[in-house]
This record gives C-alpha cells, sequence and structure tokens, in this order.
C-alpha cells in the first residue's frame, strides 16, 4: 500500500504539477488503512496502527 501511495503522488506531481507531501501521504495511507480495516483485512489490524 506505502508504494502505490508513493506512486499515486509522484504522478500527481508529474501530470498535476501538485507538490510532493509527506503528510499528505501518511493522511492517506491512515484512512486507506482504516478503509482495509472496515472492509474486513485482518492482518492489517495486527500492525497496530492508528486509525482515522
Amino acid at each position: 500500500m506505502g508504494a502505490w501511495l508513493f506512486w499515486k503522488q509522484r504522478n500527481a506531481c508529474v501530470f498535476e504539477a501538485n507538490m510532493p507531501s509527506m503528510v499528505k501521504i501518511l493522511r492517506t495511507f491512515d484512512e486507506e488503512h482504516h478503509l482495509w480495516c472496515l472492509a474486513g483485512a485482518r492482518d492489517l489490524r495486527r500492525l497496530g496502527l492508528r486509525t482515522v
């Protein structure tokens, strides 16, 4: 998931002239993690990450 989010941000910077933002990547990762857990991805909960 992390690599995918970096790739999406890279594409946004290249093709949409967005500014890179580590804060945005971390926030998006947090949101995605939460949604995956809600969808039933039990193994992600074991990572012990904070959810949104």
